[in-house]
């Protein structure tokens, strides 16, 4: 693609001859160069400072092998491919299902949309606008903008490790369950024996079948996170296949990326498309979906509601962790980055709104199963007790036929009662569970329960293997880039080497979630690596666009490279509405963590067969504080160390002048 001729702007140069037009960051280029890079524009400048003269085909010849260097898609496709797979992951399958359920089901869309709107286009655009213009990494874009702003690509990139650290672990689950997905009866689907064999293991009796496969046999789930036992083999060996599959997917970057993100985006869907058509016929389904698109509209009056609909937009495209701007930085210059990010942001949602109706067909025919069998039951209980006549007493007549046995056989329905359990469907479908939650055992739950399991439990698996995969690779990209880029890093080692270094040290220390503790850390990091990092990394990034490098010298940029003028909506969004927004979900966040005072965990209680809640220890406070630290403190200090190094050269040149 090439740049539109509407973009071009002549003005008068020395001698009135017409000078070449001026593209984007303040330098000329000629009419005839369609695709602008950094050399090609250190190359103008210097010919501008020489007096205009042309440079000598030499000089050209070198900026254009420069600009070929760059890596690029193989075509547009690819990019917006890239970018689905990165913002479309596992938060689509089991968070937003969660808020639906949480806050008023359908009404819950109405924030949604709306933060979409104001929060998740124009945030998108910009990160995808920065990255296509400077063709650069995090790191390298920011610097280029201001020196003191190397610090926003540097926490994108530590945030981004954090990131990758834990959730490639999701991974490794995803393939523990997919092996074992293989057997029937589904090792999931029922308890296991006694070493006595003379009953039910006690721990699976007290809980469920599923639970017990996650906690024991996946996790092997220690009782706090005091007690970190050792590192589990299985998980581990699945947790090295899962770093194995990232590198092959990242080892050449574009060139492999771009083939693998048409796997990693479509596959999901068509996966989806499938249990959508089975969930659809499934017994009870009805009783989900109304469930989910009945709305609650004095939700709406609920702060939650929209902050929570703020946040899920925020985090499920990934902004801020540098993915998106080292995926845009290999477009062509000309590429119309304001229409892929109104696609990515709107495909995005989406999904998610589209996931949350298989989820709900699947989780109504899971309600209705329990509740049935919670019937089933009480009526086995009745009629042995009572003994009532086979097929006399039925879900239709059963509170009648309570009613009639409590004042007719006081006592005897008095030994009963406590040993009659409350059946209800509503209560049923109230029971929200979100993230490893929902999808290894609230999922794993309903599918036992479904005919020819083996198979749904192959293609769900499957499929969050792929939206896993997707997400990594994004995140992948988001580190290597700023490293390729580097020519310290890159001229002692290649771009496979690095890949590779980046896997090895990420799963070495990944390890530290295969313990029996694992899960408890798996949670800490996950809870608190990004959520105020990110915050503070994209508001300093909309303030050193609009107020730093200058919205309107930004708009001219925009429009020289795409050929496309910026509308109010972008311009008003970028500079008012987002950078409050997302001040005001900082501080929510920040006087949450304040307010809530101690901070707390889940555990396993296996005496009781159930979650606990438990205090954090002294040192796991101490690492969510440099898990923040490390990512925010990031900003300023390599501002400051940026200002000493320009003060002391400063100093340097008068004093050898």
């Amino acid at each position: 693609m090439i740049l539109s001729p509407s973009s071009e702007v002549h003005t008068q140069g020395q001698g009135g001859a017409p000078s070449p037009p001026r593209l984007g960051w303040g330098s000329p280029f000629p009419t005839y160069r369609p695709r602008p890079s950094r050399a090609l524009m250190r190359l103008a400048i210097k010919r501008r400072a020489s007096g205009g003269q042309r440079a000598g085909p030499g000089e050209e010849q070198r900026a254009r092998d420069m600009e070929k260097a760059r890596p690029q898609w193989g075509n547009p496709l690819q990019f917006v491919f890239a970018c689905i797979s990165y913002a479309v992951g596992l938060g689509n399958v089991w968070r937003f299902p969660y808020l639906c359920q949480m806050y008023g089901g359908g009404s819950f869309l109405v924030p949604y949309i709306i933060m979409l709107i104001v929060e998740g286009m124009p945030l998108l655009y910009l990160e995808l606008a920065v990255g296509q213009r400077m063709r650069q990494g995090s790191i390298g874009a920011w610097r280029t903008i201001s020196p003191y702003l190397s610090g926003v690509g540097v926490a994108s990139v530590v945030v981004s490790f954090f990131l990758s650290m834990y959730y490639n672990v999701i991974n490794a689950w995803g393939f523990w369950y997919l092996f074992h997905s293989f057997q029937d009866p589904l090792p999931w689907s029922v308890c296991p024996l006694n070493s006595n064999h003379t009953g039910y293991d006690e721990e699976c009796e007290k809980a469920s079948p599923t639970q017990y496969f996650w906690y024991r046999k996946t996790l092997n789930i220690s009782p706090s996170i005091q007690e970190n036992g050792g590192v589990q083999w299985e998980p581990a060996l699945c947790l090295i296949l899962a770093w194995l599959m990232v590198y092959l997917c990242i080892l050449r970057g574009t060139e492999s990326t771009g083939k693998v993100v048409y796997f990693t985006t479509s596959l999901p869907y068509f996966v989806l498309i499938i249990y959508l058509v089975r969930g659809l016929t499934l017994h009870g389904a009805t009783n989900g979906l109304a469930y989910m698109f009945t709305p609650k509209m004095e939700q709406l009056a609920n702060p939650k509601a929209w902050i929570n609909a703020a946040t899920q937009i925020f985090f499920s495209l990934g902004l801020g962790c540098g993915g998106l701007i080292a995926f845009a930085s290999y477009n062509e210059p000309s590429n119309n980055c304001q229409k892929h990010a109104l696609i990515v942001s709107v495909i995005n949602s989406t999904t998610a709104i589209f996931s949350s109706i298989v989820t709900f067909s699947i989780y109504g025919f899971k309600a209705t199963f329990n509740y049935e069998n919670c019937l089933n039951k009480v009526i086995l209980l009745l009629t042995n007790s009572f003994d009532l006549e086979d097929g006399f007493l039925t879900t239709s007549n059963l509170e009648e036929v309570k009613n009639y046995l409590a004042s007719t056989y006081p006592n005897k329905y008095s030994e009963v009662f406590p040993h009659i359990r409350n059946c209800s469907l509503e209560s049923e479908l109230d029971t929200a569970v979100q993230g490893t939650g929902l999808a290894f055992i609230v999922y794993t739950e309903a599918i036992k329960n479904m005919e020819v399991s083996q198979l749904w439990s192959v293609l769900y698996f499957f499929m969050l293997l792929t939206l896993g995969m997707g997400s990594m690779v994004g995140t992948g990209t988001a580190i290597l880039t700023p490293l390729t880029d580097s020519k310290v890093i890159s001229s002692y080692l290649p771009k496979e080497a690095i890949s590779g270094l980046v896997c090895l040290i990420n799963c070495a220390i990944g390890m530290v979630f295969t313990m029996e503790a694992g899960n408890y850390w798996f949670d800490l990091f996950n809870d608190y690596t990004a959520t105020l990092s990110l915050l503070l990394i994209v508001l300093v990034e909309i303030i050193a666009v609009c107020y730093v490098y200058g919205l309107k010298r930004f708009e001219s940029d925009l429009r020289a490279m795409t050929g496309r003028t910026l509308s109010w909506y972008w311009k008003v969004m970028w500079a008012f509405v987002s950078p409050l927004l997302i001040v005001g979900l900082f501080i929510f966040y920040l006087s949450d963590y304040i307010l809530t005072g101690t901070l707390q965990y889940q555990a396993w209680d296996a005496t009781q067969g159930h979650v606990v809640t438990k205090d954090y220890p002294t040192y796991a406070l101490a690492v969510i504080g440099l898990l923040v630290a490390s990512s925010t403190m990031c900003i300023p200090l390599v501002a400051l160390g940026t200002f000493v190094t320009r003060h002391f050269k400063i100093r340097e040149q008068f004093s050898a002048a």
